[in-house]
């Protein structure tokens, strides 16, 4: 299967590599040409568990140079998804998948306004990695991987997805409920993300204060809330499971703190933000996620 991943930061490039490592053919696309030139040239550096190796892996700043693709993996910035499915629709050809494991909401909603919803796939994984400079990332945390149809329901193209990845090592499951993950990942992002950025943690560090772990439980609180009203289905010890999965990316700098750290735009507004937002169309105050998506902005516009 010909993979293309629009996006090669941090979780992009990890999934390329592994992918790339069970003999798939996978293009990184990136707009950040150091990055791309460094893996061209001494392959793609991936840190995991103490051990560094080269992998090798096609790579390009110009989507339209790599021909048709059978699936493509969206890993982009959310407010940089309308640009890269512009990018990619040189890729598609009848049966070519688009599948985004994007953070946040609202995904999926953005890429149809250009590729027939027929063709999206969603997903969301737990996997954590940080990028150490260009060419060079580092796997910091692993964990489950859900993909599934917008419609619910269960294909073989989903399937064959769903094989590949778990022959590179990615754990991996179909679902028929896939919005209920998205939202579960959400409350992980929603707890860890903005709160590691602004503090300069690690995720596992959140976990070792009791100020900021009160201040996590009550950002997952809220949108557990706005959940609930919006008839999401939430599992119990809900609040345990995102713990869990801080814990297992213990040694991982968010997402966001990466982007804090080099003065780079962040994902608030399809995080924490995008609580705010429904919870205002809702009619109910959640004051923690307002508070630190504020925060977030005014580091923003200091950049």
């Amino acid at each position: 299967m010909k993979t293309v991943i629009m996006g090669a930061g941090a979780m992009g490039s990890l999934f390329g590599g592994l992918l790339s490592l069970q003999g798939e053919e996978v293009w990184l696309v990136d707009i950040w040409k150091e990055h791309i030139d460094a893996i061209r040239s001494e392959g793609l550096i991936l840190e995991e568990r103490g051990k560094a190796q080269p992998i090798p892996i096609h790579a390009t700043t110009d989507a339209a140079s790599v021909g048709k693709a059978d699936l493509v993996l969206i890993f982009v910035k959310t407010y940089h998804t309308e640009k890269a499915v512009s990018d990619a629709r040189v890729l598609q050809k009848e049966s070519t998948a688009f599948l985004s494991l994007q953070n946040g909401l609202g995904n999926e909603k953005a890429i149809c306004k250009q590729i027939e919803p027929q063709k999206v796939l969603l997903g969301v994984t737990s996997h954590g990695a940080t990028l150490l400079g260009p060419g060079k990332i580092r796997h910091a945390g692993w964990g489950k991987t859900y993909l599934g149809e917008l419609d619910g329901k269960m294909t073989d193209r989903i399937d064959q997805i769903s094989q590949m990845f778990v022959k590179a090592g990615i754990e991996t499951e179909v679902t028929s409920h896939i919005q209920d993950h998205v939202w579960e990942k959400l409350f992980i992002n929603v707890g860890l993300n903005a709160l590691a950025a602004i503090t300069g943690l690690k995720n596992g560090q959140l976990l070792d204060y009791p100020e900021t772990l009160r201040l996590m439980e009550a950002l997952v609180s809220e949108a557990m809330e706005v959940a609930k009203r919006k008839g999401i289905r939430i599992g119990e010890n809900l609040m345990d499971r995102v713990k869990t999965v801080i814990e297992a990316t213990r040694e991982n700098r968010c997402s966001m703190g990466q982007d804090l750290d080099f003065k780079r735009r962040t994902e608030i507004d399809a995080i924490n933000g995008a609580i705010v937002r429904e919870a205002g169309a809702l009619g109910i105050s959640v004051p923690y996620n307002q508070m630190i998506t504020d925060l977030v902005k005014v580091i923003e516009k200091n950049f």
